[in-house]
């Protein structure tokens, strides 16, 4: 006669799960796992914004491209670093053709920042600007003391982490990499990762053209916006050494006894701070570091001090006071005319 089977045995072997178990498992762990896909989108942003503005204000500058005469150039820069650079071969040879150098450059910048924001190729975007990055580490930043008073380093450590996990979120490469779900007839599903291969490359070409194309038309409309000098007519006379200059003056009562004003170059528009020591005494000094040309912080304590690499300068004759720059700060001439004061061209050209 068959038996009922047990009802009381075991259904498996081995301890059972708690009813709960998964609805009160680490609650805390997966938030942070969602979040976690995100830690790097702040970074990522920051180095492509910062990219794309650099590319764009170089192609805007219009001494940016300028030679070897012009200090406020990529070329006058470059020459300046080689010497105290262990890339200054490489140097040289970008200040000896600037405007193909300072292409590259630029538009790099742009080709990076668009990347990186767009998330396109976000591993090989992250190279071109480690590369970049240790480029100016090793030329601009080279002769900061101490190291972390140099931004180069720093730049180019940030690019690291994009480069070891790259931009798998809310990216054009996420986007490609998403895989197609298309009904398909059951004879097309032979050589599903090649036709997946295709898609990807396909994709990603047409993308890559349309960032190429935007950082062409980006570059183009910044240079297109820097401001160009227009030569006089022919048969025009130069004016004379005595003639009175003919850009706008500014009240002498706006520079205070002991103080400085900042006002702009004539023709070039580059900032220039016009001090008085003692009443009725005026000076004239550029406010471009002769380093990398980044504009100076107002005097104080009687020197002037550069934001970029700490630079100083004294504020009485420009001298430089500490490096890394070599150069002094130029001067300008200054005549008053009335209770009006006007700039004079670089006294020092």
């Amino acid at each position: 006669m068959d038996q009922a089977p047990d009802t009381t045995a075991p259904i498996a072997a081995g301890p059972h799960p708690h009813p709960h178990a998964h609805s009160h498992a680490h609650p805390a762990a997966d938030a942070g796992h969602g979040l976690g896909r995100y830690a790097l989108l702040p970074l990522r942003l920051f180095l492509g914004a910062t990219f794309l503005y650099a590319g764009l204000d170089k192609l805007a500058d219009p001494h940016y491209l300028g030679g070897l005469t012009d200090p406020a150039s990529m070329a006058a820069q470059a020459h300046a670093l080689a010497a105290h650079s262990p890339i200054g071969a490489l140097l040289d040879r970008a200040a000896a053709a600037p405007v193909p150098s300072g292409l590259a450059m630029a538009f790099g910048e742009l080709a990076v920042g668009f990347g990186t924001l767009l998330g396109l190729w976000g591993r090989t975007a992250a190279l071109a600007g480690a590369v970049l990055n240790l480029t100016l580490w090793l030329s601009v930043s080279w002769g900061v003391h101490p190291y972390y008073l140099g931004n180069g380093l720093i730049y180019l450590v940030a690019w690291l982490p994009l480069m070891i996990v790259g931009t798998p979120h809310l990216s054009l490469d996420a986007l490609m990499a998403r895989p197609s779900h298309r009904p398909r007839p059951a004879a097309a599903t032979a050589g599903p990762r090649l036709r997946l291969r295709r898609h990807v490359l396909l994709d990603g070409a047409i993308a890559t053209l349309a960032v190429a194309g935007a950082t062409l038309l980006t570059g183009a409309a910044a240079a297109r916006s820097r401001p160009r000098t227009r030569p006089g007519p022919a048969g025009a006379a130069a004016p004379s050494a005595s003639a009175k200059p003919s850009v706008p003056g500014f009240a002498a009562a706006s520079v205070p006894v002991g103080g400085a004003l900042r006002v702009s170059a004539p023709g070039s528009g580059d900032p220039v701070y016009v001090q008085q020591p003692k009443a009725g005494q005026y000076t004239a000094l550029s406010g471009l570091c002769t380093h990398a040309g980044c504009t100076v912080n107002p005097p104080k304590d009687g020197r002037f001090l550069c934001p970029c690499h700490n630079s100083s300068f004294d504020a009485a004759t420009g001298a430089v006071l500490q490096g890394p720059a070599t150069q002094a700060l130029a001067r300008f001439g200054i005549t008053r005319t009335g209770d009006q004061l006007h700039l004079g061209p670089d006294a020092d050209s």
